[in-house]
């Protein structure tokens, strides 16, 4: 028979056996199991931080032309029955104080040669011409603008005048004596946006004073930009035949001036013609000029504006 100590000794293993021996998964309660955390993978990031890695972002289109759009389906006006409209949008509106607007938009190229030039009109429309003249102060060269009907005529006075955005002016002509001048000081990003810097090749820098100032009085510059041609083409006044007379000078000189382009070997073509008014909408031109309703004639239109 076992002695006492060799029992205790038996139930001691028993028990060490039966503790470290772990029970089946499957029979132990969902509730009872430890909650073990899924593992995060981290992905290395172009930046050198965590995170997940980000796709590349697709090139955005570059489009070489400005953007133009199907007008197959788009109204259009005749240029008397815009006209009419327009001037029902300026009722009450003094004749000189709205203005006919037309904006020709072109199929062109985004960094290629713009349109730009001066033009006459048969009929008027700006009638505040104020010409400055860069030239050497207190010379006789100024004496001669001054003169000829400049309102004013000067070199560094005028450069500080400009410097700090005091523009008496709406045109200005450079003197070939103050050409190195004009460089020097620095204005060109103060009027290139307003369309006032001499230029060569537009004849804004000249020995001739008398000529350029007689050609500029009375005219009207016209400039391209982003793919449209904006310009005053008539007081609120003008009759629509007035109207029709100046807008067929525009059109002929524009298309002059985009067929030297497209010879160079650049895109330039006419896409549409719009006309608006300075308190009104836009309307697309079809090219007509009568009135499309029976009932209204041209002459009642011509009484009436």
């Amino acid at each position: 028979m076992a002695s006492t100590n060799q029992c205790v000794a038996s139930m001691a293993r028993l028990n060490l056996s039966y503790s470290t021996r772990r029970p089946a998964i499957s029979t132990i309660p969902n509730f009872l199991l430890p909650s073990v955390a899924t593992p995060q993978i981290r992905h290395a990031s172009g930046s050198g931080g965590g995170g997940m890695r980000k796709r590349p972002e697709k090139p955005k289109k570059q489009y070489k032309l400005f953007r133009s759009y199907d007008q197959s389906e788009q109204q259009k006006f005749s240029l008397c029955d815009a006209m009419r409209y327009l001037r029902a949008f300026e009722v009450g509106k003094p004749p000189s104080g709205a203005k006919y607007e037309v904006h020709v938009k072109l199929r062109t190229e985004k960094a290629g040669p713009v349109v730009r030039n001066r033009i006459r009109f048969p009929y008027p429309v700006s009638s505040d011409t104020r010409i400055a003249v860069i030239c050497p102060e207190d010379s006789p060269v100024a004496a001669e603008a001054l003169q000829l009907g400049a309102v004013v005529a000067g070199q560094e006075s005028l450069f500080e005048s400009i410097k700090n955005g005091h523009f008496a002016f709406n045109k200005l002509i450079c003197h070939t004596e103050s050409e190195d001048a004009l460089k020097k000081a620095n204005v060109g990003k103060l009027l290139g946006p307003k369309g006032l810097m001499p230029n060569k090749r537009h004849g804004t820098i000249t020995s001739d004073l008398k000529k350029t100032i007689n050609d500029m009085v009375g005219t009207d510059e016209y400039r391209e930009r982003n793919g449209v041609v904006q310009l005053a083409i008539g007081q609120l006044g003008f009759t629509p035949q007035m109207v029709a007379d100046n807008l067929k000078v525009v059109m002929e000189r524009m298309k002059k001036d985009m067929d030297a382009i497209v010879d160079n070997g650049h895109t330039k073509h006419l896409d549409e013609v719009v006309l608006s008014s300075t308190h009104g909408p836009s309307f697309s031109l079809n090219g007509k000029f009568n009135p499309t309703e029976d009932n209204v004639t041209v002459e009642q239109l011509q009484s009436t504006m």
